[in-house]
């Protein structure tokens, strides 16, 4: 079968990965893709080498970097609109790329309400550029199945327009649900959320639990170095993470020795505690180290999850072989079994109770994690989850 494979990019991680690799917005598609890629961000080609593996063809389309999409069309003399705001919003767009290398950079935090505009407008151009190139890539790969990994961002609407072209729409969701609520294009949605596949099932929609999961090849490109990060966090912080930030808020009170990594600590209060301890974006690999480098690793589910452990944090963390201590939820011991495979906690003090602890029992806080990344290699790979 042909797969193609859907996705969407944070804008700032797109920021990143075009400064890091200077002069790559001019690079063919081909090298862009590799060059993402290679980044390990994300579900990166996860999904489409495992297919490739079983015998399938599979493509990945990352449909908002604009670079990428763009060299694409010019690759394939495929002419697309491009509106004289789409022309304003791309010239803001590098100046922005380079504005974050210079010492202005320290004036950023004044623009932060710009720079939110600008992407809400990105996002209302969507009519122009964004959807033609995609809609001209599905029609010269007419895949037999189309997996949408972005149904905040693709609409139904659009699905629709392009039905004729594909054989099979699947979508993937676990995360607040889209504005967007037409789900007629689709023929099956996958959520690692139970409680957003009992919701998707209630509007009549064909809906199956899919779990995430843990790419083995990332531990080829990993530094072999020692356990030298204590306490560590990396994820979002966000409006719609609140418990998270008080969590950390809490650890970074008390002294523990905790790092955090994020994408959107501009978010929290500038009184917050949480900059004391933040270090900074960490993207893909980047991310993979730190975890390594880690003792004790923090996970905590956002708000949606409701009662259920879903998110991708559980097998990085134990797939990279790292003590992770993580949100009790119901579903857990379906996953990793706690005390054993993971440690877990179902408040603050539980959570500093227990990092306090395996501070102190390092060969107990070594086994947990040495069992933790068993369990993943062995039953969380997207080897397997792609069978």
């Amino acid at each position: 079968m042909k797969f193609l494979i859907v996705n969407n990019e944070y804008r700032a991680f797109l920021d990143w990965l075009y400064q890091v690799h200077q002069g790559l917005e001019k690079r063919p598609y081909e090298e862009q893709i590799r060059v993402r890629i290679e980044s390990c961000f994300g579900l990166a080609d996860f999904y489409s080498h495992n297919l490739k593996k079983l015998g399938h063809d599979a493509y990945d389309v990352f449909v908002n970097s604009e670079f990428a999409q763009k060299a694409w069309a010019k690759k394939h003399d495929l002419r697309y609109s491009q509106s004289r705001t789409t022309r304003w919003l791309s010239t803001l767009q590098k100046k922005r790329q380079r504005a974050s290398k210079t010492p202005f950079r320290l004036l950023k935090p004044l623009f932060y309400p710009f720079l939110r505009m600008l992407d809400q407008k990105g996002s209302a151009s969507r009519e122009s550029w964004f959807y033609e190139i995609l809609s001209a890539q599905v029609q010269q790969i007419k895949p037999d199945v189309l997996i949408n990994l972005t149904m905040e961002t693709v609409t139904g609407s659009f699905l629709k327009e392009i039905k004729p072209f594909v054989k099979l729409i699947v979508g993937q969701h676990a995360a607040p649900l889209p504005k967007d609520n037409d789900f007629g294009a689709y023929d099956l949605i996958l959520s690692s959320l139970p409680n957003q596949v009992a919701f998707f099932r209630s509007l009549g929609v064909k809906t199956e639990p899919f779990r995430l999961g843990f790419e083995p090849r990332v531990l080829d490109r990993l530094k072999t170095t020692e356990r030298e990060l204590p306490v560590t966090f990396v994820g979002t912080i966000s409006s719609d993470h609140e418990a998270r930030i008080a969590l950390l808020e809490s650890l970074c009170q008390h002294n523990l020795s905790l790092l955090v990594w994020g994408n959107m600590v501009k978010r929290v209060s500038s009184k917050s505690p949480l900059h004391k301890c933040f270090k900074g974006m960490a993207w893909g690999m980047d991310m993979y180290q730190i975890l390594h480098d880690s003792m004790i690793t923090l996970n905590h589910h956002i708000g949606v999850s409701q009662s259920y452990a879903n998110n991708m944090r559980l097998y990085e963390a134990t797939g990279v072989g790292a003590l992770l201590l993580t949100d009790w939820k119901e579903n857990l011991p379906e996953l990793f079994e706690p005390g054993k495979e993971v440690v877990v906690y179902r408040n603050r003090e539980e959570c500093l109770e227990a990092v306090r602890y395996y501070f102190e029992h390092e060969a107990e806080r070594k086994s947990i994690a040495s069992m933790g990344q068993k369990r993943t290699l062995r039953d969380h790979t997207y080897d397997r989850r792609m069978r």
